[in-house]
């Protein structure tokens, strides 16, 4: 049994908040190594018996862009073989409505979108302009919505661009208002090149409340490029925010933003939040070995430092 950290509460924090686990999707599509859908499969799986309420599974884009989720509907298939038809309750991205129809042919009930908050990002990500891309995913929300589908919408660059720098606080929300009114039930803003801070953090998520948006209905998604991503999401928390993107192991980049390093790693969230004495159900043991064991098999240690802290003694860790 691994050691936990001392309880210490602190008043104005949420009493509990959701993990959103991002690692079978966000965190291996940036895998130069191919991913055999076995792994996958058992990732996902460690995953849930950890006890993490949302696991995003894969993503349904087209081979070419993202060459390493062209499994997508075979390691649905198997999910659903093997766990029944809970599987179809996992969330997977869907870029459009080709991306949809095959979600579902599945009969996946969750689905996400991915838009972008600057010109660059969408013209290089979505081969769309920031305001074409509205027009992009209108039907693909309309469809999911009419089919009975809950539907998340992802913002990224929410804190900075590539190539664009600095995103102003309010083109992020006017963007990440017009996606959500489309038809989804949460918007996940994404820090995608990881240089957000606390202070940039409390006013985003200030403007969003300014344009009528509530704490439930926001999520965060972080990156740790420079190390930011514990410090934001401790902010976030001060500011009412309840759902966090998180990838385990810290797994994770962009395939479109190279600056972009991993995700706020999983075990490093629940370790601030068990020491906030926020529940979040999860098995903080059963998540380390977890990483240990996909780090394994990606033949590198986990970028995650309560990973490291906890995990080395592992026997699945990789040498």
């Amino acid at each position: 049994m691994n050691p936990l950290p001392s309880r210490v509460t602190r008043d104005g924090l949420p009493e509990r908040v959701t993990i959103y686990e991002v690692g079978p999707r966000d965190g291996l599509q940036n895998e130069s190594a191919t991913v055999p859908v076995e792994v996958k499969a058992e990732f996902v799986r460690r995953l849930l018996a950890a006890g993490l309420p949302v696991v995003e599974a894969t993503s349904f884009v087209h081979p070419r862009w993202v060459p390493q989720l062209a499994d997508a509907a075979e390691l649905m298939t198997s999910l659903v073989d093997e766990l029944g038809d809970t599987a179809r309750d996992l969330p997977v991205l869907v870029p459009n409505e080709r991306g949809l129809d095959r979600a579902l042919e599945l009969g996946m009930r969750h689905v996400a979108i991915f838009g972008s908050a600057t010109e660059t990002f969408a013209q290089r990500n979505l081969n769309r302009g920031l305001d074409e891309q509205f027009a992009m995913f209108e039907p693909t929300v309309r469809r999911a919505r009419d089919a009975g589908l809950d539907v998340r919408a992802y913002v990224s660059m929410c804190f900075g661009d590539p190539w664009e720098g600095e995103v102003p606080v309010a083109q992020v929300v006017d963007v990440g208002r017009l996606l959500f009114d489309l038809g989804a039930s949460q918007l996940s803003l994404g820090d995608t090149i990881g240089v957000g801070t606390a202070g940039h953090v409390r006013a985003l998520v200030d403007g969003f409340l300014a344009a009528g948006m509530r704490t439930d209905q926001l999520a965060m998604h972080f990156h740790d490029t420079y190390g930011q991503a514990l410090a934001n999401a401790y902010a976030a928390l001060e500011c009412g925010i309840t759902t966090f993107d998180a990838s385990a192991g810290g797994l994770g980049g962009c395939p479109y933003a190279h600056s972009a390093t991993g995700n706020l790693a999983t075990e490093d969230l629940v370790w601030m939040l068990t020491g906030l004495g926020i529940e979040h159900g999860v098995d903080l043991d059963a998540l380390v070995a977890t990483s240990v064991w996909v780090a394994g098999e990606l033949g590198r240690p986990s970028p995650s430092a309560v990973v490291r802290a906890l995990g080395s003694g592992t026997a699945e860790s990789p040498a």
